[in-house]
């Protein structure tokens, strides 16, 4: 198998040094790696896979003589709008965690568990999708595929790391007794219906985002969505409470398998013995876990689901990692 070299934008941030921490889990075919960040972290050493790095800084020539094959980028939308595209136009594919490309019409935004084939439509660059759509979709899909989704309610719970360091911060100041810097109000014992910017329709950005992610991830603009998105005092792991509303009729034993049976999903349901998922078992996993699995009485195809995932892991690193594994598989192939 070839070797590629790999890039890194945003090392030094909290999903920067993540991606570090899974690439030494995974076994990916790397012969060299590259680090790039803020002039301001140029010239800083990491450790990483038994060697120390130096952080280079980002600019329009990093790239130049360096014969890189992929960059996974972490630096925020404005940083990826502007090298996003002088990446790709040297032939570096760009597998990108922020807002800025995900809903262009010639980037494919891509959930390895759900849609691998769109990464073959890629133009030089790969969207991540949002952190809180990852997890939805992730559970989603095989229910799309197996009864048809008519409507999607989503309320969402995420933790403070969902806003980088400074909301993770915030809690720690809230709970010193200090007042925030990051979030409108004081996130410590709060939850504040407030994620991203309001919109002139009443919804938020991160709304919108779930909303409109989910239909272009799962190819179909008919599915109705509405969402409300809540940051929570929970450092990491975002929960979302998900109600779907199905084209057809199901049983809802055999809504549990087809769920313990798709991939990326764990199924914790067992309310007899309070099991459930909860941020404080699944951090650190790279897996959606589900549970709080109901039948929705209130319509005829309904059901209730519980979905919590690691946000930073598999709603950030871990998607945008496997997403290079997938690339470089269908390069082998």
């Amino acid at each position: 198998m070839k070797k590629y070299n790999l890039a890194i934008v945003g090392a030094t941030g909290m999903v920067g040094r993540k991606f570090l921490e899974i690439l030494e889990e995974r076994d990916l075919p790397i012969d060299k790696y590259y680090l790039f960040a803020s002039a301001r972290s140029a010239g800083k050493k990491i450790k990483f896979m038994g060697k120390e790095h130096t952080i280079e800084e980002l600019n329009e020539t990093c790239f130049d003589d360096k014969n890189i094959d992929i960059a996974l980028f972490s630096a925020g939308g404005s940083v990826s709008e502007v090298y996003a595209p002088i990446a790709a136009k040297k032939g570096i594919v760009v597998i990108d965690n922020s807002s800025a490309w995900r809903m262009h019409e010639d980037v494919p935004l891509v959930i390895p568990e759900v849609n691998p084939e769109d990464i073959l439509k890629h133009k030089g660059i790969i969207a991540n999708p949002n952190c809180s759509t990852i997890q939805a979709v992730v559970v989603l899909k095989p229910l799309h595929d197996r009864y048809k989704i008519k409507r999607v309610i989503y309320s969402t719970y995420q933790a403070v790391s969902g806003a980088g360091v400074a909301g993770y911060n915030d809690l720690k100041r809230g709970m010193d007794g200090k007042t925030p810097k990051k979030f409108p109000h004081a996130i410590f014992s709060n939850c504040i219906p407030h994620i991203d910017d309001f919109l002139d329709n009443g919804y938020t950005k991160e709304e919108m985002k779930m909303i409109n992610e989910t239909c272009k991830i799962l190819h179909d603009k008919d599915i109705k969505i509405t969402a409300t998105t809540v940051r929570v005092p929970v450092f990491n792991c975002h929960s979302e409470s998900i109600n779907i509303e199905f084209e057809r009729s199901f049983d809802i034993d055999e809504l549990k398998d087809t769920l313990s049976q798709a991939p990326g999903i764990v199924v914790q349901d067992d309310p007899d013995n309070a099991i459930y998922p909860m941020p404080s078992n699944v951090e650190g996993k790279d897996q959606v876990y589900v549970g709080r699995i109901r039948r929705d009485y209130s319509v005829e195809n309904g059901v209730n689901l519980w979905v919590v995932a690691d946000n930073i892991r598999k709603g950030a690193a871990t998607n945008t990692i496997q997403i290079a594994e997938k690339l470089i598989e269908y390069l082998e192939n």
